[in-house]
């Protein structure tokens, strides 16, 4: 069974070869990977890892209005892999599947939900921990702390990626769920979520979101690194958005999802599954060196961004903030119900 991942990258190449290692050792068999406008030798790795048949790599220099992700999206559907994939999945650099199921492969996921055509997985964001400098460290062993597995806000932390058979049901990728759907085709779709529950209408035609006051992560997660350390989420800032529809990385980002209430290791189980691809890449003779400039460019960049005003204070802020505190559940409700006032 073939399992594509879609990813767009851009100065992102200190992260690939963990990103890579990982969603290859638990089951995905292809890799769509586009960049775009990159200065840290992102391109450059991606084609070395394609000459060795790790994955494809599609440069999207040109991505138009709607932004690189979008674009990358369109150049996808048409694409040889995404119609020979019996499953499909669009990601990002800063997020891991992680399945608690089973041996915490795609095999035993698919085996727990065996009726399952479609399995949002829904975000679980970790928080910074106090992390400052750029560091040659794996994120996931890095990052250990997270929101607790019921976050009542905010609504952005329920979002999901969803993992979709690609059965002609959903005409159009989407960042977040295929889109499109058939009607006809519709009725035969069975969405899933990540503890095992079934998805009513509104998953299998537009919802973006998990709901509220579950535990969505019985069975699999989708592990959201989206800070890294105060000096990473600088340079997070400074690449820019992926769709025109994203939010500005900022401190008000940063507060909305710096969570680091509970310890979460369990991705960590897959380390030992990795850990060998992981090393035979950072041994290659070309591989190896542009992995190690990629971290100096960063710390190089953070630098050059330091002599910026705005960014100078962003940081500042930053290294103010500690980590935010949960909403219970009646502070969050009090919060949809001021908006439902307006």
């Amino acid at each position: 069974m073939r399992h594509l991942a879609i990813l767009c990258v851009r100065n992102e190449a200190a992260f690939l070869i963990e990103w890579l290692a990982h969603h290859h050792a638990i089951g995905f068999t292809d890799f769509m990977v586009f960049s775009n406008d990159c200065q840290d030798g992102t391109d450059a790795l991606l084609d070395r890892l394609q000459a060795l048949g790790h994955l494809t790599h599609i440069r999207n220099d040109r991505p138009g209005q709607r932004g690189p992700q979008w674009s990358a999206l369109k150049l996808a559907e048409d694409h040889a892999l995404r119609r020979s994939a019996d499953w499909i999945m669009v990601l990002d650099i800063d997020e891991f599947v992680n399945i608690r199921a089973g041996d915490g492969t795609l095999a035993a996921l698919h085996a727990a939900l065996p009726e399952a055509t479609a399995i949002p997985l829904a975000w679980r964001l970790f928080g910074n921990a106090g992390e400052v400098e750029i560091a040659d460290r794996l994120v996931t062993e890095r990052f250990t702390r997270a929101a607790p597995s019921v976050l009542w806000w905010p609504w952005r932390a329920a979002l999901f990626k969803t993992l979709f058979r690609n059965d002609g049901t959903y005409a159009r990728l989407g960042v977040h769920r295929p889109r499109d759907p058939d009607p006809k085709r519709l009725a035969g779709s069975r969405w899933f979520d990540g503890s095992g529950r079934e998805l009513g209408e509104g998953f299998r035609t537009n919802r973006l979101y998990a709901d509220y006051g579950r535990d969505n992560y019985r069975l699999a997660q989708l592990n959201h690194y989206a800070l890294g350390s105060a000096q990473d989420f600088i340079l997070k800032g400074d690449r820019g958005r992926a769709n025109r529809e994203a939010s500005a990385a900022d401190a008000g980002y940063w507060i909305e999802r710096n969570f680091s209430s509970d310890e979460d290791r369990s991705v960590l189980r897959t380390a030992p599954l990795s850990a060998p691809l992981r090393a035979e890449l950072l041994a290659d003779p070309v591989l190896g060196p542009l992995n190690r400039a990629a971290i100096q460019w960063r710390r190089s960049r953070f630098a050059v961004l330091m002599k910026d005003e705005a960014m100078r204070a962003l940081y500042g802020r930053l290294l103010l903030s500690g980590p935010s505190q949960p909403l219970d559940e009646e502070q969050a409700r009090t919060i949809w119900r001021l908006a439902q006032n307006q």
